[in-house]
């Protein structure tokens, strides 16, 4: 199940609508969707090197964007959608007591989520509903997208033979890093 997984996304780095996905999964996570879009820019990256700049730009331009869709969801939209969206992901409470305090640290929240797996989508809601300048926003998240997708693209881009032989010799200890990795940063969200 997994190779079937792994060979139907590197397949869909040759379709024509693959930078498409890619932008619409970058631009939800950044707002809502709980998987990050590196489970499809990695692929693309490794199936088509050449153009793991597109991929990275792309992938950073619709997080960002997306960012500021949550940015909107918790600036106009708390109660009917951004409080049930932090309800899932268990950070009711501890959003209402940082609220305050949030402002005076919420470029480096947002640097921090932005380039980690703590999910993004919760920072973007929290910096609109705590009303966090948008230009301190936005210039964090481009750097902290930015930063991740451009040294994942510029590694691969570099070592994309080693690694996707690598990672196809292993693709079930991959899989399994990615699910502890991706698991842990939602374990991460509950517990901070």
């Amino acid at each position: 199940m997994i190779r079937a997984l792994y060979d139907w996304t590197i397949r869909l780095a040759d379709h024509p609508h693959a930078l498409w996905a890619l932008g619409a999964v970058s631009f939800i996570e950044s707002s809502f969707f709980p998987i990050p879009p590196d489970v499809l820019m990695i692929p693309m990256i490794i199936a088509r090197p050449s153009r793991a700049w597109l991929i990275a730009t792309v992938a950073l331009v619709t997080s960002v964007l997306g960012g500021l869709f949550g940015y909107f969801i918790g600036w106009a939209m708390w109660d009917s959608l951004g409080r049930p969206i932090l309800e899932f992901y268990g950070k009711t409470e501890a959003a209402d007591l940082f609220a305050d305090r949030f402002n005076a640290y919420g470029a480096w929240a947002v640097l921090i989520a932005g380039v980690t797996p703590f999910p993004f989508k919760v920072i973007t809601i929290v910096s609109g509903w705590t009303g966090l300048s948008l230009p301190v926003f936005v210039v964090s998240a481009i750097v902290a997208r930015g930063l991740r997708f451009f040294v994942v693209a510029g590694l691969l881009w570099k070592f994309g033979p080693p690694i996707r032989d690598f990672i196809e010799r292993r693709l079930g200890l991959m899989f399994t890093l990615f699910v502890a990795i991706l698991l842990g940063g939602f374990a991460l969200v509950r517990y901070l």
